[in-house]
């Protein structure tokens, strides 16, 4: 099963593809667009969730979101025309990396897709490209609340695939960035986000019974909340952060 359908599948019920509650997401828009005036892009959009939740109450906001998921893009169609923002945001389907952007932005966003990247700080230096002068990065990552162990790195990590928050923040400021503010996810806000996401799949999987993909989407929901609750569960974090050039 594609891997881009399971993931577009597993987020239906959870558009925000990252662990943060709507109340999270609000406040670091609020911070974000202090003007409501700006122009955003988010690199790897999917369902384009923030840039909606952006659009929605700021009249004077114009956004890009660019992503590679023909299935997350086509959600996103849908919902931008719900919504009546069709003149106002614009759904590229494009690498994020070769992504050429017509103008630059007040605000580059990429939450949990900085794998696109190869990780945060090529991320950053991504976004740098398209940022407006004084303008803000919005970016999501995870980093190790504690030492992963035999178990967290038996469902698929790398040891040095992230560093704990005190590291993670030094390496941002080293590369010329000052966080502005951050979020960082709660326990609640990963648990729904984990259900969420295997529940998402399993119903689909359940409900379309004579789909050929229904196997797949189970075993990929089972590998998952196997990895989380027996793997990760405690030991990874996210965080989002408010960046500018220093």
């Amino acid at each position: 099963m594609d891997r881009q359908r399971i993931s577009a599948l597993a987020h239906r019920d959870h558009p925000i593809a990252a662990p943060l509650h709507t109340t999270s997401v609000d406040r670091l828009l609020d911070l974000a667009l202090p003007r409501g005036d700006e122009r955003v892009l988010d690199l790897g959009c999917g369902r384009a969730a923030w840039l909606l939740r952006a659009l929605s109450g700021r009249p004077g906001l114009s956004g890009d979101g660019v992503d590679t998921s023909a299935d997350a893009l086509a959600d996103a169609r849908t919902d931008r025309a719900t919504a009546g923002l069709d003149d106002r945001l614009g759904l590229h389907t494009a690498d994020v990396t070769s992504y050429h952007a017509p103008h630059p932005y007040d605000l580059v966003l990429c939450v949990g897709a900085t794998h696109a990247f190869g990780g945060l700080l090529p991320t950053l230096a991504a976004a740098d490209r398209h940022l407006a002068p004084g303008g803000t990065v919005l970016v999501g990552d995870g980093f190790w609340e504690r030492e992963p162990g035999r178990d967290t790195l038996g469902v698929g990590f790398s040891a040095d695939e992230y560093a704990d928050l005190a590291t993670t923040v030094d390496r941002i400021t080293a590369a010329g960035w000052a966080p502005v503010h951050a979020h960082t996810s709660t326990v609640d806000e990963w648990d729904d986000y984990e259900w969420s996401w295997t529940g998402s799949l399993t119903r689909w999987a359940l409900d379309h019974p004579d789909d050929p993909d229904r196997p797949a989407a189970l075993a990929a929901a089972d590998r998952h909340r196997t990895g989380w609750l027996r793997g990760y569960r405690h030991t990874l974090g996210f965080a989002t952060f408010l960046l500018r050039r220093v």
